[in-house]
């Protein structure tokens, strides 16, 4: 006799019980675009704000950061940044992205193979998508504690660290992407 285990279509973090949050994770979507995911982290932000405020917390030690959801098509999570914490420079290895602050402000320095490293500030409200070749590295400004819901898609896919955005290689090979858990 054979047993086989079914993973289910998605899972949610068990402290999120909205019925929307799975409404907008459209678990039979396998791909989402930068545009949808943007769309995603900022409707997140804005409609589910009280379950994520429940979900945050703030570590001196570290950055802190909790799933909030996984499908085949998209993982979102949600971070907090305590002025100074900031990520190694990294890109997402062949996924999209996608960002909104939910509250305080960010810092990120960001490049494209064979681009100049650019600067923007991102305040609460605001958010950007981004396509796979894009690397970089965010920080949390200003005196007061920072957070923000990310979404990635494909899912799962392995970031890669630089020790400066100028160390990105002018063409980024892409990591193998396989969908699917």
């Amino acid at each position: 006799m054979t047993t086989s285990i079914t993973r289910p279509d998605f899972e949610v973090h068990p402290h999120l019980t909205d019925p929307l949050l799975v409404e907008l994770l459209q678990p039979a979507r396998l791909l989402w675009t930068p545009r949808e995911l943007a769309e995603l982290t900022r409707t997140v932000t804005t409609e589910l704000t009280s379950g994520l405020r429940e979900v945050l917390r703030f570590d001196e030690d570290r950055r802190w950061w909790a799933r909030l959801a996984l499908t085949d098509g998209v993982e979102l999570w949600l971070l907090s940044w305590l002025p100074g914490q900031q990520t190694k420079p990294h890109d997402h290895g062949g996924a999209a992205g996608s960002f909104t602050v939910l509250q305080g402000e960010l810092g990120e320095e960001y490049r494209y193979p064979g681009g100049p490293v650019r600067r923007r500030t991102h305040s609460a409200g605001e958010g950007i998508g981004f396509g796979a070749g894009r690397a970089h590295q965010v920080t949390g400004l200003g005196d007061a504690p920072a957070a923000s819901v990310h979404a990635y898609s494909p899912p799962l896919v392995a970031t890669r660290e630089y020790t400066t955005l100028a160390d990105v290689p002018a063409e980024i090979p892409p990591f193998p992407v396989i969908l699917g858990r």
